[in-house]
């Protein structure tokens, strides 16, 4: 799509909304792409080809027009069917680092769930906690005079099982805040899909449209040279 020629220093009116803008920020309706001119013309029939629209005005009849491509697909807009179109009219990235904005908004309690969560599944604590088994069973058994948890080893079944109350609860925050995150990463790669896809389409509408036009700008072309060839014939 071309912006308008013309000196940028004049300021033109909008055609839709009757505000004055400088040329350079106007577009003519005859130029746009057919199915947003067609957008525009089902608003103002009387519309000339010739008119010219705002920048402004030209994103919010692209947000429309996608609206109506996925509403004739999917029936009723989601708020992300909504995000999706708006970020298409507008040019905008919809792609974000999810992660990175996810643990950075960590508080203290959940930075210590997610350390906690990834020592306890981590070959580190199974050794270690198997020494300290291990160190705490053979004191009990082959000492003497020290004997602080003989068999059957109750204080240590008593610890075994407050560690185990207290892991668990610990390991399921951990794993419900990696659920939220695997939420949020779906949802994005949900709408950059969706926008991918709506964004390959318009090409091949532009592709089909420039096509057009240059078939014909040759028919033309053709046309003129069998006349200057018939003028020559007949000179």
């Amino acid at each position: 799509m071309m912006k308008p020629s013309g000196d940028e220093a004049i300021a033109q009116r909008c055609a839709i909304s009757g505000e004055a803008f400088p040329a350079h920020d106007l577009y003519m309706v005859d130029q746009l792409r057919p199915e947003i001119q067609e957008r525009i013309r089902t608003d103002f029939p009387g519309m000339a080809p010739d008119s010219r629209i705002s920048r402004r005005e030209l994103a919010r009849y692209r947000s429309l027009y996608v609206q109506d491509l996925l509403r004739q697909e999917r029936g009723e807009l989601t708020a992300l069917d909504e995000q999706v179109a708006r970020s298409l009219a507008e040019g905008a990235v919809i792609s974000a680092n999810v992660e990175q904005d996810f643990d950075e908004r960590r508080s203290l309690g959940e930075r210590l769930s997610d350390a906690l969560a990834k020592f306890g599944g981590s070959w580190s604590f199974l050794i270690c906690f198997a020494c300290l088994l291990a160190a705490w069973i053979t004191i009990n058994v082959m000492g003497r005079g020290s004997l602080f948890d003989p068999y059957p080893f109750i204080l240590l079944n008593l610890i075994l099982s407050c560690i185990a109350a207290i892991q668990a609860p610990v390991i399921m925050m951990s794993q419900k805040r990696q659920e939220a995150k695997d939420r949020l990463r779906s949802l994005n790669d949900y709408q950059v899909n969706l926008k991918a896809e709506l964004e390959i389409r318009h090409l091949h509408e532009k592709l089909d449209h420039l096509i057009s036009k240059q078939w014909q700008r040759l028919a033309e072309i053709q046309e003129l040279q069998l006349e200057i060839l018939q003028d020559q014939d007949r000179r």
